[in-house]
């Protein structure tokens, strides 16, 4: 069998309901403990918003490992670009992030959400040429030289944008809450559901049914065999970091609104998140990723709601639960 008929056989393809049952459960579980319907309802539909926009940041970065081995620390920067750029964007279109218009509203957050993808894309191409590529096959290189590049990427932030923290207001239709029954359920959580929804479908469809799709999986599987069968992987390498990038930038911009100001350090606080769900999903499964951002958005939500003191601890809870159940992830990778 070749490695691209053996990619359908990928661990982080099979369906094993187990993992997708545990977020049925937790959230099953919130509920007794919230009390109000209404309340788990307004706190479900923002941790799942919540899980949406770090399933985008985060597949980035699992493509990236998943296929090159990559341990990418300064992923965060692409994250940060986005939303820096979103920032510009937005507040050059003033006139339209303010009218009561959803139509005009979308309009303006399209060509952020375009720009930053674009900008964070073409930074990622640099990044992988100057930066990633010396140190292939060489993990605590790839750590401290990426973390370096993250940090370089702060600074010449603060020198383009300033080192404040940077006001990024909703636009005005997308501000407020609508009302289901008695639940508040905010616009932004619904528009951010709605765009992680239609990466992911993006994503089954690409790795799933082309033969891009089946290239990548394969070469997570085997690259040596991609190699021999005449591919070059080495392209197929820097297109899926620049895709990463590019999925970071977007995510930067969603998270950049989701959080309505942003700051230098930006994309290093959330990288602590993505690093949390990469590991609850398996190094390098895209479907693992999903469980494990969806975990960590409802687990942050539930745990800010009932237990505020603990929310900051939650998460690492989560993972080390997780980890003593399945302790290469809930989709692991088999050769990882």
């Amino acid at each position: 069998m070749s490695a691209i008929d053996h990619a359908a056989a990928l661990p982080g393809s099979r369906l094993d309901p187990l993992p997708i049952l545990l977020v049925l459960a937790l959230a099953v579980i919130a509920l007794p403990l919230v009390g109000s319907f209404s309340t788990w309802m307004t706190l479900t539909i923002a941790g799942l918003a919540m899980g949406m926009i770090i399933f985008i940041v985060a597949s980035g970065m699992t493509l990236v490992f998943g296929l090159m081995d990559v341990l990418n620390f300064g992923h965060g920067l692409f994250i940060a670009i986005g939303a820096y750029v979103a920032v510009s964007v937005l507040g050059a279109m003033s006139d339209w992030t303010q009218s009561g218009s959803l139509a005009a509203n979308l309009l303006a957050v399209a060509p952020a959400a375009i720009v930053g993808m674009l900008v964070a894309g073409a930074v990622g191409a640099a990044f992988e040429r100057v930066i990633v590529r010396p140190v292939y096959g060489q993990h605590l290189k790839q750590i401290l030289i990426t973390m370096g590049g993250m940090i370089v990427g702060e600074e010449l932030i603060k020198m383009i944008w300033g080192p404040q923290t940077l006001p990024l207001p909703l636009p005005q239709a997308l501000r407020g809450a609508l009302l289901v029954g008695d639940a508040a359920i905010e616009k932004f959580r619904l528009l951010a559901l709605a765009a992680g929804v239609g990466v992911l479908a993006l994503m089954l469809w690409l790795l799933n049914s082309t033969k891009l799709g089946l290239l990548i999986r394969a070469g997570v599987e085997d690259r040596e065999m991609v190699e021999s069968l005449g591919y070059r992987i080495r392209h197929l390498f820097v297109g899926v970091f620049v895709a990463g990038s590019m999925l970071a930038g977007l995510g930067g911009v969603l998270w950049g609104m989701y959080q309505q100001a942003v700051i230098p350090q930006l994309g290093a606080q959330v990288n602590v998140l993505i690093f949390i769900v990469i590991m609850i999903g398996g190094l390098g499964s895209t479907l693992g990723c999903l469980i494990g951002a969806l975990l960590v958005g409802l687990m942050a939500n539930y745990t800010g709601f009932l237990v505020p003191k603990a929310a900051l601890f939650s998460n690492i809870a989560l993972l080390v639960a997780v980890l003593l159940w399945r302790p290469q992830g809930v989709y692991p990778v088999t050769n990882r």
